[in-house]
């Protein structure tokens, strides 16, 4: 799966889109077409270096993955690194849990990778 961000504004109220393209064709359906998932969404909180807290919703025409998401983050310094921690709330049903936490353990290990490469 690789990410696509079309719109970014991360200050409070500033919104954001992400198309997640999968590129296994043996993947599972996507939500928005058979191959993606878009999530439109707005920054509702940012604390530097402690907090995010961001809504979003996917687009789709399957009631299951309808709703608006809430996702936030947390950040923690552990000395010598940080300790990031994801709440998601509202998750849309016909979001598998373990498919939810795989795509969050991806995203998490994926940011650690970009940091220590930066």
């Amino acid at each position: 799966m690789r990410g696509e961000i079309s719109l970014f504004e991360p200050v409070i109220g500033g919104r954001f889109q992400l198309t997640l393209i999968y590129e296994d064709e043996y993947a599972v359906q996507g939500k928005t077409t058979a191959n993606s998932d878009t999530l439109e969404g707005t920054f509702i909180e940012l604390i530097p270096d402690k907090k995010i807290v961001e809504t979003g919703v996917f687009e789709s025409d399957d009631p299951a993955f309808v709703g608006n998401m809430v996702m936030t983050w947390y950040f923690e310094e552990v000395v010598p690194s940080t300790k990031v921690t994801i709440v998601a709330e509202n998750v849309p049903k016909g979001i598998k849990k373990e498919d939810h936490l795989d795509g969050l353990n991806s995203t998490l290990e994926n940011l650690e990778r970009f940091v220590k490469t930066s």
